[in-house]
């Protein structure tokens, strides 16, 4: 109702501290597991937050398990089908040595930089900040493959740097927003959302860091499931 009125009301849609939280909460799960990462082969399946299993219990739901694509030393990609659909949910656990915390991050808030390097990018802007949360929505339109139809995004994001936990947390999810209508020259994604967590080796300028991605979206298309894992592994989705 209140998108039909032309008002974006922030009050349902900024990303809560708990959201935050729990994205961080999970890093500590993972990195309490580190033989995951440790032992390749030995564990095919990251640990699940204990927080998540409970609710599945709690709401009768089964969440499929995570199937391992790819294991390198520094990089290791896992996903999961999203029930009832063709789509799979998709997990990455990575660590650069060469590159600070707060650049890597920084890379992935600015906007402006973003069109420089990225060559699919045909739109990206913030749309509207909210001043309680920090919160911003933002508008991408972005190239896919001859002959489909750009993809267009409209997603809330809230981002975090915790100086007392040493650690920092990006968190996004599709929304709605009024000052941004479905346009014809484009395809609405409405399913996406992300969650990032940089943990610095040492600090947040100085080199090295792992990182922790768990990453959905719906981009219509008709590929078949194995096909978009294929573009998603070998980098060719944007």
């Amino acid at each position: 109702m209140a998108a039909l009125a032309g008002v974006f009301v922030w009050d349902e849609e900024r990303i809560q501290e708990e959201e935050l939280q729990r994205s961080i909460d999970e890093m500590k799960r993972l990195e309490e597991m580190s033989h995951v990462f440790q032992r390749s082969g030995v564990e095919r399946h990251p640990p699940e937050p204990k927080s998540q299993r409970e609710g599945n219990e709690d709401s009768g739901s089964k969440e499929q398990p995570w199937e391992m694509v790819m294991d390198k030393k520094h990089f290791k990609l896992w996903r999961r089908p999203i029930t009832g659909t063709h789509l799979y949910q998709y997990r990455v656990f990575g660590t650069y040595t060469d590159v600070t915390p707060r650049q890597f991050f920084n890379v992935q808030l600015d906007t402006e930089y973003r069109k420089k390097w990225d060559a699919l990018v045909i739109k990206l802007e913030v749309i509207e900040r909210d001043v309680v949360s920090g919160s911003e929505v933002l508008h991408w339109v972005t190239h896919f493959p001859y002959p489909m139809y750009s993809r267009d995004y409209v997603y809330v994001r809230r981002y975090s740097v915790d100086q007392e936990n040493n650690v920092m947390v990006l968190v996004s999810r599709a929304v709605e927003h009024p000052s941004v209508p479905e346009s014809p020259e484009f395809v609405r994604v409405r399913s996406y959302e992300s969650q990032m967590v940089i943990r610095p080796h040492k600090s947040f300028d100085e080199n090295g860091f792992d990182y922790l991605l768990t990453y959905s979206d719906n981009p219509q298309t008709v590929f078949p499931r194995y096909c978009v894992s294929w573009m998603v592994s070998s980098g060719k989705k944007a």
